[in-house]
């Protein structure tokens, strides 16, 4: 009888890691700027069918491609929402672009000393 507890534990533990585990390229592509409905079903199927995926990641996305296609499927009204925004502006590029301006950072880099190497041998003392 203690057995089968341990089992039902057991498999009860091996569930909730599974299911805390997948849905990661949901999460991922959400938590980005806007890319369409089911993002993050698309890259996990995108991994799964590319030959250029290492063998490590295909079965990891196979794992997870129907966690995110729930995942997706629960956050649709949120990417409805977010349907309608200008993408350019949320993107990491253009965010770090407005930073740069804001901050005038090419001034002062453009400003900056030169970076010198020391390729010479060291003398032996």
């Amino acid at each position: 009888m203690m057995v089968l507890k341990k089992s039902r534990f057991a498999g009860l533990l091996a569930c909730l890691l599974l299911v805390g585990t997948g849905g990661c390229s949901s999460f991922m592509s959400h938590s980005g700027p806007d890319q369409g409905y089911y993002p993050g079903t698309r890259a996990s199927a995108k991994i799964v069918t590319d030959s250029d995926s290492g063998w490590v990641m295909r079965p990891l996305a196979a794992i997870d491609l129907p966690f995110s296609a729930v995942l997706d499927t629960l956050l649709l009204p949120f990417d409805y929402y977010r349907s309608g925004r200008d993408k350019t502006g949320d993107s990491p590029r253009e965010r770090v672009l407005r930073s740069e301006q804001q901050n005038h950072t090419s001034d002062s880099l453009s400003q900056a000393a030169p970076l010198v190497i020391n390729t010479s041998p060291r003398h032996q003392q």
